[in-house]
């Protein structure tokens, strides 16, 4: 069965979507200045329309794999897989497209955790904390304004490793990352990024400066506020 290219002509024409097939995914990814970036740690990726996920989930595989090369350990493998996770951004414009990229990202996260460590050694916190991250750096905005679907600024976290085993969370307008203007001074209380279970239809709340404390990164999902 061919891949999926387009959901229909209308979307094509309204807002020129096109799906990138998997064999130009994994062309693309290949080429060794890519490849490099890929095999690190700390390398970041944004993609700024991105669709159900084409690229970000194969490069969360690929860097997924690459960190099970690096862990000294199975505690410090956990860790090495959510450092990895965190590195990866996304914006799409369509909600139903943000909708299927989340759950491809949690998916494909949960299938690689699953088959690498047995049922005792697994760790819920790694999970949840897992999808915290995926919901503060996948984003339904428009990449071109900067802003959510709401009109609000987009808003991303930094995960900055902390020593051995914690992390700094830093939260970013997107248009203070273009601009290179540092952290963010007024941010969403409530970060506006997709969570599956958001009210849509609620209205944003006033902004205010979020600080976040450093903790383990199994713990990122308390995301304790200073």
């Amino acid at each position: 069965m061919s891949e999926k290219i387009i959901k229909s002509a209308d979307r094509v024409k309204n807002i020129g979507e096109v799906f990138t097939p998997q064999k130009t995914v994994d062309f693309m990814l290949d080429q060794p200045e890519i490849k490099t970036k890929v095999n690190s740690l700390t390398a970041t990726f944004l993609e700024p329309s991105a669709g159900e996920g084409a690229f970000l989930v194969e490069i969360l595989k690929r860097k997924l794999l690459y960190a099970k090369t690096q862990a000294n350990g199975k505690k410090d493998l956990q860790n090495k897989l959510l450092q990895a996770l965190s590195t990866l951004y996304g914006i799409e414009l369509m909600e139903d497209n943000v909708e299927m990229l989340v759950m491809n990202m949690v998916n494909t996260f949960r299938d690689v955790y699953f088959k690498t460590f047995s049922p005792e050694e697994q760790n819920q916190k790694i999970l949840k904390s897992a999808n915290v991250i995926i919901s503060a750096n996948m984003a339904q905005g428009n990449a071109l304004t900067y802003k959510t679907a709401t009109g609000n600024s987009i808003v991303f976290s930094e995960w900055k490793p902390v020593g051995k085993s914690k992390v700094q969370r830093t939260e970013y307008t997107f248009d203070s990352i273009v601009e290179g203007s540092g952290p963010t001074g007024t941010v969403q209380e409530h970060s506006e990024q997709l969570d599956l279970f958001a009210d849509f239809d609620a209205e944003p709340e006033e902004t205010k400066a979020i600080k976040y404390i450093p903790v383990k990164w199994e713990d990122v999902y308390k995301q304790l506020k200073a």
